[in-house]
């Protein structure tokens, strides 16, 4: 009798100490892709001119302002803001493809009378860009300037540990995984090379900006992807966002697409990783799924590669 009662002392001890780490496994915050910072009514020239103010008065540098679509867009008028500041420049210079992660992304978009405006979530973006810095301070003082009601993109979001280690499924591209596009002999001749062929080409990419990353050889461009007649539209940014963009509360920060010289190299993220990472709920197959976009992530990688000037 007293070994029985012994053995269930033991037992009942052992899952006493094993609940502290069960809580603390279930207590592990998750983070959800995107923050909408405002929704609401209004004029909408004056909202894209608030958030810029905004931004600029608490202390970020406007590095573009564009609109993504045209009027046969899935939403009536959306306009994206693209910043930056000193302090995501050197937490970009620390870590390896750093430089993806010094553009921040804002937009406003109009659904009718639905004003909304969103911004990519920058504690998402450490965690799945595998920086060095958690970006906390970025996000509050985006929250101070833009305001936070919901983080949205996700149902229940995800783990830094899981998005340090993000894919979407086996054989899907990691963080680490970028579409190789073209190699020159040097970062200069890289970085010209980039620049001609984006400045001069018909096959409807163009350049939103360049984000230099002081103490590296990493230069940040952001592109557009407007495919011209007879071009493959499975490498449009308009088609492919009417595809995932679906959902009531729109997503129009995704955008715009990065590419990136790193010291001699040119690469991008592979869409198999940005999207997935991105819009993490999407289904493999159905309406609006990955199926849908089977043909996207190769059309992308021959469309940026030729932008560049690489061979597809």
């Amino acid at each position: 009798m007293r070994t029985l009662l012994k053995l269930l002392f033991a037992s009942l001890l052992a899952v006493a100490t094993l609940l502290p780490m069960a809580g603390a496994v279930q207590a592990a915050e998750r983070y959800k892709p995107f923050v909408l910072a405002w929704r609401g009514t209004g004029d909408f020239q004056e909202k894209v001119e608030e958030v810029k103010q905004n931004l600029e008065d608490a202390g970020f540098t406007i590095v573009a302002v564009f609109d993504p679509y045209d009027e046969n867009a899935h939403v009536d008028d959306a306009r994206v803001i693209v910043f930056t500041s000193e302090a995501l420049k050197k937490v970009a210079a620390k870590s390896e493809m750093g430089g993806f992660a010094a553009p921040q992304r804002a937009a406003v978009t109009r659904i009718g009378d639905d004003l909304q405006v969103a911004y990519f979530n920058p504690l998402y973006m450490a965690y799945a860009y595998r920086l060095k810095s958690d970006l906390s301070n970025t996000a509050a003082a985006l929250e101070k300037a833009l305001g936070k009601i919901e983080t949205f993109g996700s149902r229940k979001g995800l783990t830094a540990r899981k998005l340090r280690k993000y894919h979407y499924t086996f054989g899907m591209e990691y963080f680490d995984d970028p579409y190789e596009l073209a190699e020159y002999g040097s970062h200069k001749e890289a970085l010209a090379a980039v620049e001609k062929h984006l400045d001069n080409n018909d096959l409807g990419v163009k350049k939103v900006y360049r984000i230099d990353i002081p103490g590296t050889e990493q230069s940040v461009f952001g592109i557009t992807r407007r495919i011209p007649e007879g071009g493959d539209k499975h490498a449009d940014d308009q088609w492919i966002m009417g595809v995932v963009d679906f959902e009531e509360l729109k997503v129009t920060p995704y955008l715009p697409y990065e590419i990136m010289v790193d010291g001699k190299d040119v690469v991008a993220l592979h869409m198999r990783f940005r999207m997935a990472v991105s819009r993490p709920d999407l289904k493999m197959m159905g309406k609006n799924s990955f199926m849908n976009l089977m043909p996207s992530p190769e059309a992308i990688r021959k469309l940026l590669t030729r932008a560049v000037g690489g061979e597809p």
